[in-house]
């Protein structure tokens, strides 16, 4: 690990004007950043902590929705009794993430920004272009079992890592910042950027911008949410297919359907596709395995994880028939 400064910020604003130079980060609960730092992935020459800010709130919204501080950690998320009762599909999507030593420390704006758990972007003797842009991508030829089949680009397959990241997208959450140039709101659907030729641009936040809180919207009547994780062992692993899926239901047949999936997409992948084949339909196997294969429409497995286009399928298949259970 790299020498580096460290200074704790008492304020948002001395938060934000403490990382105007180069090279500083903002540090919370530290579980991606340090890891990064002592693989030697990230460098940073300041760290400014921002663990004591007021920003560890969970609040009611007047329309009915929640606010969710960027410092509330993810444990307390998971456990809060309005988002077990009103958002069952956040908190079930947290506590299959991490162990719950992680969950303790691990928080909100911190869970959103996760880096990806990519071999060769974690191991700087190989080429990766997410942590050296130009230099190549070694996931391309090499063991690529756990990388994504959708949304990605010759020059990146890596995959989003975060499970609470999929529930938000499947909750419409919207995402305040601010920063030297003041406060902005942004749907959590336009606040993630696909690889494209720049894969080391992960997200829309500028220079400097801090995540503040995270808004979600409240869930229609006769609403019912379900998260379902496929991976290789039950606990502290990351996902190799997940879908988040929120049914709002009219006896048999579903009124609106949101549909996110993780461990599939170099983003937590929103599927307008199968949401467009689940309205007005009836909750019925052969429904949703026509919104499964919607989903996947435009994935591209390699050498080693194609399998996960199928196990992609199933695992929404399934969340689906558990969701519009009676």
């Amino acid at each position: 690990m790299h020498e580096f400064q460290y200074t704790k910020a008492n304020d948002v604003g001395q938060a934000v004007s403490s990382v105007s130079p180069s090279g500083a980060k903002f540090v919370a609960g530290g579980t991606t950043l340090v890891d990064l730092m002592k693989l030697d992935v990230e460098r940073p020459k300041l760290l400014v902590d921002i663990s004591g800010l007021p920003l560890d709130r969970i609040e009611p919204e007047g329309n009915g929705g929640l606010k969710i501080g960027a410092l509330v950690r993810n444990s307390d998320l998971a456990h809060n009794k309005q988002v077990e009762r009103l958002y069952p599909v956040l908190s079930q999507a947290l506590l299959s993430g991490a162990s719950p030593q992680l969950r303790n420390m691990a928080t909100t704006g911190g869970n959103l920004l996760q880096r990806t758990r990519c071999y060769y972007f974690r191991d700087v003797n190989y080429a990766c272009n997410k942590r050296n842009p130009g230099s190549g991508c070694s996931a391309m030829d090499g063991y690529n079992r756990i990388h994504a089949v959708l949304g990605t680009s010759p020059h990146c397959i890596a995959t989003h890592p975060s499970d609470m990241a999929v529930a938000m997208m499947a909750l419409d959450a919207t995402i305040f910042v601010t920063g030297a140039k003041g406060d902005r709101s942004i749907p959590i659907t336009k606040f993630y950027l696909l690889p494209g030729a720049t894969p080391d641009r992960e997200n829309v936040l500028g220079a400097g911008e801090i995540i503040t809180h995270v808004t979600l919207p409240p869930p229609a009547q006769n609403t019912k949410s379900h998260y379902l994780k496929r991976r290789d062992r039950a606990s502290y692993e990351f996902a190799l297919a997940s879908a988040a899926v929120i049914v709002e239901l009219e006896g048999r047949k579903i009124r609106k359907a949101q549909v996110a999936m993780g461990g599939v997409g170099t983003i937590p992948w929103r599927s307008p596709e199968a949401e467009h084949e689940l309205a007005g339909a009836e909750a019925s196997e052969r429904n949703f395995r026509k919104a499964a294969e919607a989903a996947l429409r435009g994935a591209k497995g390699h050498k080693d994880n194609s399998f996960k286009i199928e196990l992609a399928k199933r695992t929404l298949v399934r969340a689906l028939q558990t969701v519009t259970q009676a």
